[in-house]
């Protein structure tokens, strides 16, 4: 397969400041367009490495698929996930703009995240045709996409911690938390455990109906970040929404890769021929049908 890095696909504007968004591009070397998988890393919504996930990105591509994987912003940039969603519509729409160059099918295309990645995919997804969160340059093009892979992001986050102890949650919902300061922005008192209103249009359900992609979501039983009740969230919402929607719930499994935290085996459950295999199965359904 081809690799191109660091392609920049988009340039907000950020406090006054020309912001660079980037992408590396995978795609194998067979005859005809490809399908498109964006690919959205995780970070805490603070940081957002397109390195990411390497391996994985590379089996997917090698079952045909192009894989774009993207930087998008976040609070580091004192970013919200209004501008996380736009930016990957905003990469969605340069990838449509360039796919006759990149061997690209604009009519197949999938996002795929993991953690706050798996949030912004399953938000995406809920809002194709949402013109609100639309930013940025070829706005002639769609931003629609046909798939949606997320594994254990969250879905309601004033009830992302539900699953964890008291001192948890307190901690995940005060003012200023990770979670707060991607919903309200920097130095904010606000928090979604008491503003209903922001919370839910940051509840990818809110925007759930006809034109929202088909969804698997897949949580680990023993995740210590996000809990795991936040996927069946989503499927409910899925089901009342009639949108087409599955759960997988992999046993024994934390919160991804953890190796940053010093556990270089929770990845391991993640990698497996099933996990990769559900993801597989579920693009070829809906993007090579």
């Amino acid at each position: 397969m081809t690799l191109r890095q660091n392609i920049t696909y988009a340039s907000p504007t950020v406090d006054g400041e020309r912001h660079d968004l980037r992408l590396d591009l995978q795609v194998p070397e067979t005859k005809g367009p490809k399908p498109l998988v964006v690919h959205i890393t995780g970070g805490g919504f603070i940081r957002a490495d397109k390195g990411a996930n390497l391996d994985g990105r590379t089996y997917v591509a090698e079952q045909g698929y192009a894989v774009a994987s993207i930087e998008y912003r976040t609070t580091s940039t004192g970013s919200t996930y209004r501008d996380g969603v736009a930016d990957v519509k905003s990469a969605v729409r340069y990838l449509r703009a360039h796919a006759d160059e990149l061997g690209i099918d604009t009519t197949r295309v999938a996002v795929w995240g993991q953690s706050a990645g798996g949030y912004l995919a399953a938000m995406t997804g809920a809002t194709n045709g949402r013109v609100q969160f639309e930013q940025g340059d070829h706005l002639d093009r769609s931003s629609d996409v046909q798939a949606v892979v997320d594994q254990f992001g969250a879905s309601d986050l004033s009830k992302i911690a539900d699953d964890f102890d008291a001192e948890t949650r307190a901690v995940y919902m005060a003012p200023g938390s990770f979670i707060n300061a991607y919903v309200f922005g920097p130095n904010s008192t606000g928090t979604v455990a008491t503003d209903r209103a922001a919370n839910r249009a940051a509840n990818p359900a809110t925007y759930l109906g006809p034109s929202s992609a088909p969804v698997i979501v897949l949580h680990g039983d023993d995740d210590h970040i996000i809990s795991p009740s936040q996927s069946l969230i989503l499927l409910d919402a899925l089901k009342a929404k009639r949108v087409n929607g599955k759960r997988y719930v992999v046993k024994g499994a934390d919160h991804g890769d953890l190796a940053f935290l010093g556990d270089t085996e929770a990845g391991e459950k993640w990698t497996t021929r099933k996990v990769m295999g559900t993801i597989t199965r579920h693009l070829d359904r809906e993007l090579r049908r």
